[in-house]
């Protein structure tokens, strides 16, 4: 059974205060899913009475099975901004596979879902439409979390070396800052630039340098949103940018602001 775990948000905008009260609403997979699932996660809201309220994110190199009513799906990897209004009441539920992972399910290149929510009943038929319904109808979220688990365990896909090989290579190259160019994470891997870029437009979905210049404009929010000041030329070349006008326009075009902007930004 999955275990409730503290969140630490990334890639939330204005994501500071989330990140100081470690919401709940995450559980961490275990058993034979764990190698595949990073975790499954809920998030729920209750506007009723009150304006809109829009949501920001830069999403991860991750595919999410995504159950809520009347938008559930198979959300493949964001390559830009991801931008919702919430209003009324709502609940979503959903499975977050870890990079690389979703390929032994899926059966075939998830660049096939970059950009795009594929329907859970096109994604698996009558299954897909019995476990948003199942889904949907769980009061708990633990309940909704043993129904995924269950869900996957009966599809559970033979190892795979080509998706541990790439999870493994996200895994390095979010956590080494070293590595600020995909010939960098090429030489490391052993291999030549070409098959790891056709590894990762394969098992994840974007390319190696998507996935470099995604961790480092998380890691430049969470600067950003420190509260304290922050020299942008010095950030700019510890984030392995070229120089500060190249940094300003990367976090400009994914962020829709510069980083100047964005560190004023009300917390939300």
């Amino acid at each position: 059974m999955a275990k409730p775990v503290e969140w630490r948000p990334r890639g939330v905008v204005g994501g500071a205060a989330m990140r100081r009260e470690a919401p709940a609403g995450r559980f961490l997979a275990e058993g034979p899913p764990a190698g595949l699932v990073e975790h499954f996660w809920t998030v729920s809201w209750d506007l009723r009475g009150l304006p809109p309220v829009t949501r920001e994110t830069l999403p991860h190199p991750s595919v999410h099975l995504v159950v809520e009513a009347g938008r559930s799906g198979l959300a493949g990897v964001q390559s830009g901004r991801f931008v919702r209004t919430l209003e009324g009441r709502g609940r979503v539920f959903g499975v977050k596979f870890r990079p690389g992972c979703f390929r032994p399910f899926w059966g075939r290149s998830v660049h096939e879902l970059t950009d795009r929510v594929v329907p859970l009943q096109e994604a698996f038929g009558a299954d897909g439409e019995a476990l948003e319904a199942a889904v949907l109808g769980c009061i708990e979220d633990a309940a909704a979390v043993d129904l995924a688990e269950a869900f996957l365990l009966e599809r559970l896909p033979r190892p795979d070396p080509k998706a541990e090989r790439a999870r493994n290579l996200v895994a390095r190259t979010l956590e080494d800052r070293e590595l600020t160019q995909a010939e960098g994470v090429a030489r490391e891997a052993g291999m030549g630039l070409r098959s790891l870029q056709r590894l990762f437009r394969d098992y994840v979905g974007v390319s190696p340098k998507w996935v470099i210049l995604r961790s480092r404009l998380h890691e430049a929010m969470e600067r950003l949103e420190a509260g304290e000041p922050v020299d942008l030329p010095a950030l700019a070349l510890a984030l392995g940018f070229f120089d500060q006008a190249h940094f300003i326009k990367a976090f400009r075009t994914f962020l829709g602001r510069t980083p100047a902007v964005y560190a004023r930004l009300p917390e939300r």
